[in-house]
């Protein structure tokens, strides 16, 4: 019977998680197999609480021991919450004045039911930007294909965003071990096409984890190294309401993956679903809300659209927590 060990984030803890700001003592045991126990963390099996307390290393030059927040610009006409509503590179600007430590640039929409792009389209829609804001921070280039990815890093980016986890062009992984830059792997299941449909999980959480430790492995044996690596769950995609609150209420069990964890989700419909906030640009401060929940469980990277609003709210998180020394 596997087990698998998840942090549980205390004030009182005496480890520091992945070497930031959460702390821990106490760990939850998970299984497939029989309920969930509380256990001290000297309980857990030799190299458990090593991967969990290990300092990450920093991702473009930004330190992995405090939230990050990574910008969204959607350089797409149908993008679900702001598709065409502005001009690329005068959005990343705006996010950089907002208080982004980097921006993620996609020209590809992968919100549910979205069609393929050709190479062609998604390098076009991209490039002008990442050419003009690359110079003024550090770029992530959002895509699935290999060819759009190595337009994008020649153009300036300095990291590549895949939402297949490397499953969906098997040169992406070969590109991003040449390159020698960071790649965060998302899990995703099934296609943006068709995810929403009917999505299913034995057990959602361990099944998530699995898959990413796969892609993980994937990666490594490819030639990109672990320290190069984030993880992200992918909430949303291919997952239903119950699915992203599951995953959510446990995320620092992704920890245990030795690698920085990315969340995205900003305006997302589920959020929508609890709030009643039916248009996404509704969604800032459910997306706030659970940003802050997520950094409660030593969350790294945040992927959001509305940076102004989360540059407030962390700072008054550090506010508090810098006063109560958390």
């Amino acid at each position: 019977m596997s087990a698998y060990w998840r942090p549980i984030p205390e004030f009182t803890g005496e480890l520091n998680l992945a070497g930031g700001w959460a702390r821990f003592s106490r760990l939850e045991r998970l299984s497939r197999d029989a309920p969930p126990r509380i256990v001290p963390a000297s309980d857990a099996p030799p190299g458990i609480v090593e991967r969990l307390i290990s300092p990450r290393a920093p991702v473009c030059g930004i330190g992995m021991a405090r939230p990050s927040i990574m910008g969204i610009v959607n350089a797409t006409p149908d993008s679900f919450s702001d598709g065409g509503r502005y001009e690329a590179t005068a959005q990343g600007r705006a996010l950089i004045a907002a208080g982004a430590d980097l921006l993620d640039i996609g020209g590809e929409s992968t919100r549910p039911g979205a069609a393929d792009v050709t190479v062609a389209e998604e390098t076009a829609r991209i490039l002008p930007a990442i050419s003009a804001l690359s110079p003024e921070i550090p770029v992530s280039v959002d895509t699935r294909k290999a060819a759009v990815a190595r337009a994008a890093l020649d153009a300036g980016a300095v990291l590549v965003n895949d939402v297949s986890g490397l499953d969906f062009d098997p040169g992406l992984s070969r590109l991003v071990a040449e390159a020698g830059v960071p790649v965060c792997l998302m899990h995703a299941q099934g296609v943006p096409a068709t995810m929403q449909d009917d999505p299913r999980y034995d057990h959602v959480l361990l099944d998530v984890y699995d898959a990413l430790s796969e892609r993980v492995a994937r990666a490594e044996a490819a030639g990109i190294a672990r320290d190069r690596i984030l993880v992200d769950p992918g909430i949303g995609f291919g997952k239903t309401r119950a699915h992203n609150l599951a995953i959510l209420e446990r995320i620092s069990l992704f920890h245990g993956l030795g690698c920085p964890v990315l969340l995205g989700v900003s305006r997302k419909r589920f959020i929508g679903e609890i709030t009643g906030a039916a248009d996404a640009w509704q969604r800032g401060p459910g997306t706030l809300a659970v940003t802050l929940a997520a950094i409660g469980q030593g969350v790294q990277m945040h992927r959001v659209h509305d940076v102004a609003q989360l540059t407030q709210g962390l700072a008054m998180w550090r506010a508090l927590t810098e006063r109560t020394g958390i």
